[in-house]
């Protein structure tokens, strides 16, 4: 463990105000950590929130030329502040506050690109609120990646020593085939075989790869895709000296067995693989984005508008996303 002034500087976003993203930061100001967090968002919202909530919180308003690595005590946050364009209650969101959630990210990603933060972390935000508001918007995976001028993002959620990284992320089922080529998967292995070792100590990490179609296409009989655009992919990293398999039917690829033989798995599509690894893991697994110039982690949950305001908000995976975003500015990972 480094020493405390030599902590990671690491920069929290306070997701969608009518969300559980502000219940989270509240409840995270009273656990003992020794991180060091900067909240971006409206002081008055946390401060409203946290009186709801009956919780004692202090908050240490900071401004962009104030960055540094001074630890609070427990029931205190640091926060660069940005103003709410309209009143939030909690559970019902606002579509006047689109704006605030978008100017949110954007300091918040030219703050780490500019080296003032090591690591960003983000709480959920309601993608639908922002489409509604006329912003066309599907995530903060690909919103970082035009941000930061990147082509294509790599979408990787972790759960312990369990890692599924997806070819294609925020789409209708009925885009993805649209989605898929050769080109595609191959760079999404390929942002995954380097990330493996810089981020995670793994080296020659064991891939494996899941086909798009019911029993990976049946020789061809279910579908033609892993035959003329996954199998050849596959077989170029083989040839390259790299561990990686399939394509695998993925009704069996998540087996304990397969589990066990396998660092990293490439699915298809979202719902491919992330309800399986939810379903083993949900609470405490990571949402990461491979392929920027930053790091990015972030809570493996939605906006939870039901529950926000209650105190039933449950930090675990808020604390995982922190912890990941810490070890990977040292390189390595605590899901490994």
């Amino acid at each position: 463990m480094t020493s405390k002034r030599n902590k990671p500087r690491i920069l929290l976003t306070s997701g969608e105000p009518a969300g559980i993203g502000p219940d989270l930061i509240i409840k995270l100001s009273q656990i003992k950590h020794d991180y060091d967090i900067t909240v971006i968002g409206d002081p008055d919202l946390l401060n409203q929130r946290a009186k709801l909530l009956s919780i004692p919180f202090n908050l240490k308003i900071i401004s962009d030329h104030d960055v540094s690595n001074n630890l609070l005590e427990k029931n205190s946050l640091k926060i660069l502040p940005i103003k709410l364009k309209a009143k939030s209650t909690p559970g019902i969101p606002n579509v006047k506050n689109a704006a605030y959630i978008i100017n949110m990210l954007n300091i918040a990603c030219q703050y780490c690109l500019a080296n003032k933060f090591d690591a960003l972390v983000t709480t959920p935000i309601q993608k639908s609120v922002i489409n509604d508001s006329g912003i066309k918007f599907s995530g903060h995976t690909e919103y970082f990646a035009e941000i930061c001028n990147v082509d294509l993002p790599v979408m990787l959620l972790a759960s312990h020593n369990f890692r599924i990284a997806l070819v294609t992320t925020h789409l209708p089922l009925s885009d993805v085939n649209k989605k898929i080529s050769s080109e595609r998967i191959k760079k999404t292995i390929e942002i995954v075989i380097k990330a493996m070792p810089e981020k995670f100590t793994i080296m020659n990490p064991r891939i494996s790869v899941c086909g798009l179609n019911p029993h990976a296409g049946e020789s061809g009989h279910l579908g033609k895709e892993e035959k003329t655009i996954i199998e050849p992919v596959i077989k170029y990293f083989i040839e390259n000296g790299h561990n990686v398999s399939g394509p695998i039917p993925a009704d069996t690829a998540f087996l304990e067995e397969e589990r066990q033989k396998t660092d990293v798995y490439i699915c298809m599509y979202h719902d491919q693989g992330l309800p399986v690894l939810k379903t083993l893991g949900f609470g405490k697994a990571v949402n990461i984005t491979l392929g920027l110039p930053i790091i990015r982690t972030s809570v493996d949950h939605g906006t939870a508008l039901n529950i926000a305001g209650t105190g039933n908000a449950d930090c675990g995976s808020l604390l995982a996303a922190i912890e990941i975003a810490e070890t990977m500015v040292y390189g390595k990972s605590s899901t490994k």
